[in-house]
């Protein structure tokens, strides 16, 4: 808990905006990312984390997220061991983040309306970098905004070994959903 406390203050203290007194961000600790990795005919491969911490700078569009590897849950816990354990290595890898700017964020012209926006960035997993383009669609809360979306990550371009022995088991391609609301 204290590990999960203190990455969370850290991100929020090393992120590079570079703003000034008048800035506004919008923040979450409870944002929600799911991913699918299931193959037809085999068991589930899925897993759900609902403590994932992301910033937006209103002014710039700028956006960064962290997730803690090990808050990810699925429904076999074996599962869930194996994937901390074999694939992701979350003791040497302990977190993933996305970094980057929204293309044309004008948080004036966000409205109840759900809005498509491109997200371009960093995207780290397992210790390897990649540049990615999201699409996010944000729309205007009382608090702030809400920014959902999906997206495909391969877990080659990761590093992240799939054994030969499953490896028919998991998709070549991971779905990633995500979910933030952002606040004051």
């Amino acid at each position: 808990m204290k590990k999960s406390f203190l990455t969370y203050w850290i991100l929020l203290l090393t992120i590079a905006f570079n703003t000034n007194g008048s800035a506004q961000k919008l923040i979450t600790k409870t944002g929600t990312i799911k991913f699918q990795a299931s193959m037809p005919s085999y068991e589930e491969v899925a897993a759900e984390n609902k403590s994932v911490s992301a910033v937006l700078e209103q002014s710039t569009g700028d956006f960064a997220a962290l997730v803690l590897i090990k808050g990810f849950r699925f429904k076999v816990a074996l599962m869930e061991e194996h994937f901390n354990e074999n694939y992701m290595e979350s003791e040497k890898f302990s977190k993933a983040t996305l970094k980057g700017k929204i293309d044309d964020f004008d948080i004036s012209k966000i409205s109840n309306t759900p809005k498509n926006f491109t997200l371009k960035g960093d995207l780290t997993i397992h210790g390897k970098t990649k540049p990615v383009t999201v699409t996010v669609k944000i729309s205007k809360t009382a608090n702030g905004v809400n920014a959902t979306g999906s997206f495909e990550a391969k877990p080659e371009d990761y590093g992240i070994e799939i054994p030969s022995l499953v490896r028919k088991k998991i998709a070549d391609k991971v779905k990633i959903d995500y979910s933030f609301s952002l606040s004051k």
